[in-house]
């Protein structure tokens, strides 16, 4: 195996010498990380992250402290951990799953069970509060100090942006960010599987606790852009979190790209089509 594979720090972590690696590209739109499927020696099969800079390592590490404090159906069996000068996470293979999209209602319902039973486990200790973290979720606050960013999109006119961001800027300061609930936050198709009938999420770095609507409302743009249905049709009042969220994607959307994600801000615009108009409904406002 060639000398950048961890192959003694999988297997201390692991209890068992990895016999076959296959390096597989990502499908997220923000780590750093090498991924492999890796077949142990004693069968069982992993997911390997390993970091590649030190931002990933601590998300890995962020991630590590959720699977080393829970195990429910909708999170995947923790297989092992090192923290050195190399850091992995390793955890159940789920290549054999469906990952989404093609979509189908009952994958929505199960995601939605599963987001259930996620927010009524209890979360790990010490996870942060989503709404100690307000100022970097309402992104109205960023384009009312510069709009030209989200106005180079295109994504709203210059006079609408005028009349709506009053708005937009008191809700995103008011809508209830408070609760206990355990939070994944970045519920999204490349973060999610369904097996026998279950949907399992991985990526836990953005784990927090906070208001349990946040995490169907974060998801539900990138589910209208995979055919899913319009968010309203699901979630019917947002309570002012869909202009939260629509701020999070318009603010950044106009941004310079990220070199360790190239493919982030078209993602961010996409999803600022779908949430914007969503906010408009909300608050009374013509489309963007």
């Amino acid at each position: 195996m060639p000398k950048s594979f961890p192959e003694a720090e999988l297997e201390a972590a692991a209890g068992a010498p990895p016999v076959e690696r296959r390096r597989i590209r990502s499908g997220g739109y923000g780590t750093n990380s090498a991924h492999w499927c890796v077949e142990l020696a004693d069968g069982r099969r992993a997911f390997v992250k390993v970091a590649l800079d030190d931002a990933a390592a601590e998300w890995l590490r962020e991630e590590h402290h959720v699977y080393s404090a829970t195990e429910a159906p909708f999170i995947p069996e923790f297989i092992g951990w090192h923290d050195g000068e190399q850091t992995l996470l390793a955890i159940a293979d789920l290549s054999d799953a469906h990952w989404p999209p093609p979509w189908t209602s009952g994958q929505i319902d199960a995601v939605r069970d599963a987001l259930d039973e996620l927010h009524t486990t209890p979360p790990p200790p010490d996870l942060p509060p989503i709404a100690a973290e307000r100022a970097w979720l309402n992104g109205w606050e960023l384009v009312a100090e510069d709009p030209e960013p989200l106005l180079s999109t295109r994504l709203c006119s210059s006079p609408w942006l005028k009349a709506a961001l009053p708005s937009l800027l008191e809700t995103g300061r008011s809508c209830v960010l408070e609760g206990e609930a355990f939070l994944h936050l970045d519920v999204r198709s490349d973060n999610l599987c369904l097996k026998e009938g279950r949907a399992v999420l991985v990526d836990w770095n953005f784990a927090h606790v906070g208001n349990p609507l946040l995490d169907i409302v974060g998801w539900l743009p990138s589910l209208r852009l995979e055919g899913g249905p319009d968010p309203w049709e699901l979630v019917p009042d947002s309570q002012g979190l869909a202009a939260l969220l629509a701020g999070y994607f318009a603010s950044r959307a106009g941004l310079p790209t990220p070199a360790t994600a190239p493919r982030v801000r078209e993602f961010q615009r996409r999803q600022a089509e779908i949430a914007l108009p969503w906010a408009a409904r909300e608050l009374g406002f013509p489309p963007p």
